[in-house]
């Protein structure tokens, strides 16, 4: 979103750069992943599983960090090493 603001000195362009900074993040590593899913501001993860590959996306406070893996044996063990507090939603 962009906006015209006109002022005594001229022209001013302001833009909303929150909607850009809060890009998802990729995460390559399970162990990263997991260290990612147990601090404090990680609120919840959704699996979301096709045929070729399983992602894991976990909600912190600024970003969404997602995990692909591409062997569903990791997948079912990366689900049981999740933090039991953390809630866990299947799509």
């Amino acid at each position: 979103m962009e906006l015209m603001c006109h002022t005594d000195i001229g022209d001013v362009e302001l833009r909303n750069v929150s909607s850009t900074d809060n890009k998802p993040k990729q995460i390559h590593e399970i162990k990263d992943f997991l260290l990612t899913a147990r601090r404090k501001d990680a609120r919840s993860v959704k699996i979301k599983r096709s045929k070729d590959v399983v992602k894991f996306k976990v909600r912190c406070s600024k970003y969404l960090y997602t995990l692909c893996v591409f062997d569903s044996e990791k997948a079912d063990k990366l689900k049981q090493s999740l933090p039991p507090g953390l809630s866990v939603q299947e799509v």
